[in-house]
């Protein structure tokens, strides 16, 4: 039932990345995942192995009102995947507009998904504001904002300690307490990079779930379309990733005891 929904104030971060490989880490540690792809450059599903050629998705067919069941993708790593689906400009302007008119159109299949209380499900957004974003924000019990440790990112922090990343105004107040940063591509050989990841840290507080260095291994595991976790699990990136899911687990609602016990038997 948990919803973290993975947004940046900005392109090229590794937001998917991240998304991805957090999936799979709180899978490994349990947890049931879905991982839905709001992203229009549809590459998520690369991450979990699934063919190039498959270009069928979920979110791209909202306006033919779809039953997402028949979409999933069922992948080597456990992780469920509900692919965004191939998409034109032409047809992405056609799906905003669908949204803009008729949120319901995603809006009720997300309360279907969401309605399975042992499942986890992770959403990636588009950079930056979007109808996707604005829409899952007040359905989610955590958004994770991801930032690269750069002099950059370190700017945007004001924009993300007040919760304007989020909206203006109401929106911003009433979900700011539900954002939590992680921090990209830190090099620790770079002074300049040590220094924002540490401003953002001296900002951000408990608020800052973890950090992840810079590894050539996170651009080997995307050009063999896998996960880090399987190429490099002793790698510094994988045990970073690792403190992050932990991070994020140590921040969700409390799960009953209950339904941990159900997951390893679905």
């Amino acid at each position: 039932m948990p919803l973290i929904v993975f947004a940046s104030p900005k392109g090229g971060v590794g937001k998917t990345t991240m998304a991805v490989n957090i999936a799979d880490a709180m899978r490994r540690n349990g947890r049931r995942v879905l991982v839905i792809d709001f992203d229009p450059q549809n590459t998520l599903r690369l991450h979990f192995g699934v063919p190039l050629s498959d270009t069928a998705g979920f979110i791209a067919e909202l306006p033919k009102r779809p039953d997402w069941r028949n979409v999933v993708r069922q992948t080597p790593s456990g992780v469920m995947v509900l692919p965004h689906g191939a998409i034109d400009i032409r047809g992405a302007l056609g799906l905003s507009s669908a949204l803009e008119r008729d949120p319901e159109l995603l809006a009720a299949p997300l309360r279907s998904i969401m309605a399975d209380p042992g499942l986890l499900v992770i959403a990636d957004t588009p950079p930056g504001p979007s109808h996707a974003l604005n829409l899952l924000a007040p359905m989610a019990s955590m958004v994770v904002a991801v930032l690269l440790a750069d002099a950059t990112s370190a700017a945007l922090v004001p924009d993300i300690d007040n919760g304007r990343f989020l909206g203006s105004g109401t929106m911003a107040a009433l979900f700011a307490g539900r954002l939590r940063v992680v921090l990209n591509q830190v090099d620790p050989n770079s002074r300049l990079s040590r220094a924002a990841a540490e401003t953002v840290a001296r900002h951000l507080g408990p608020r800052l779930l973890g950090a992840v260095c810079r590894d050539e291994v996170v651009a080997e595991a995307l050009a063999a379309q896998r996960l880090v976790q399987d190429i490099a699990p002793n790698s510094r990136a994988a045990e970073d990733l690792r403190e992050v899911a932990r991070g994020v687990e140590a921040a969700l609602p409390a799960v009953p005891d209950t339904l941990q016990a159900g997951w390893g038997a679905r």
